[in-house]
């Protein structure tokens, strides 16, 4: 079994990490920079990095803040947020980062993500989707979860997954820091429509989490989250030995945790 990734995200907003629930009320957390350089020391798979109000701001992301992350991160970085072309995948991977997350610049420009992957490759872009049911349908969701698109989610990610995509974020804006599990109904659906790599994000809490999404849906290739890493709830160490003591295969690290 291939090794499952846990993947801590940094959301950002005026160059600091916040975190709401259901994508609002969102509170100040810290310095990404910090973040960054904390889960890159104690046992982070990957970071992934979003700019979360460039593309409802109509701007494009950061990149003073980003340099700086980036330069601070040995691990494989994420970046998304205001990404509209491949102008704007260039310079984000200037900055350092590894792979490109494009969600709003997708649905206005669905050539996007054929475009990038003809350019660097399927497995540089990364599909982030945010959805939500609406009527009993998963729609697709745009600006940070502002905006309903319309779009029925499961073929939206099977056409972007077909233009190129090589990985998709699932992000359920249902279960958004509610801590109580990660959607597995709607994880389930994608996972039986495309055979990319499937991040889950969206309603950890705990530990047990984790180990319910990857013995449920064994398709899926990691887990995101953010507020339980950020605050301390739940370290990766911890969580990571817990995954193995369940069969889990995970990456351990001979760092301890730098909290303990």
């Amino acid at each position: 079994m291939i090794t499952k990734r846990i993947i801590p995200c940094l959301d950002v907003r005026d160059g600091r990490v916040v975190k709401g629930i259901n994508f609002e009320g969102l509170k100040e957390v810290a310095s990404p920079v910090d973040l960054a350089k904390y889960y890159s020391d104690n046992g982070a798979d990957e970071l992934v990095f979003y700019d979360i109000t460039a593309s409802s701001d109509g701007r494009k992301l950061f990149t003073d803040i980003l340099c700086e992350t980036a330069a601070n991160v040995f691990i494989p970085l994420t970046v998304g947020g205001g990404i509209n072309s491949t102008a704007d995948f260039e310079r984000v991977l200037n900055c350092g980062a590894d792979k490109v997350s494009v969600n709003s610049g997708a649905i206005k420009n669905p050539d996007l993500v054929t475009e990038a992957a003809k350019l660097y490759g399927d497995q540089c872009v990364v599909l982030s989707v945010d959805i939500k049911r609406v009527d009993g349908v998963f729609r697709v969701f745009a600006k940070g979860g502002r905006e309903n698109t319309g779009l029925e989610a499961i073929e939206w990610i099977k056409r972007c997954v077909g233009n190129g995509a090589g990985e998709v974020v699932v992000n359920s804006i249902d279960t958004d820091g509610v801590k109580q599990g990660f959607d597995l109904p709607m994880l389930k659906a994608v996972t039986e429509a495309v055979s990319v790599p499937v991040i889950a994000s969206g309603g950890a809490g705990c530990i047990e989490d984790f180990i319910t999404l990857f013995k449920t849906l064994p398709r899926v290739d990691a887990g995101l989250a953010a507020s339980i890493f950020h605050f301390g709830e739940v370290k990766i160490s911890d969580l990571k030995r817990a995954m193995w003591e369940e069969g889990i295969p995970a990456r351990l690290t001979i760092v301890e945790d730098s909290a303990n």
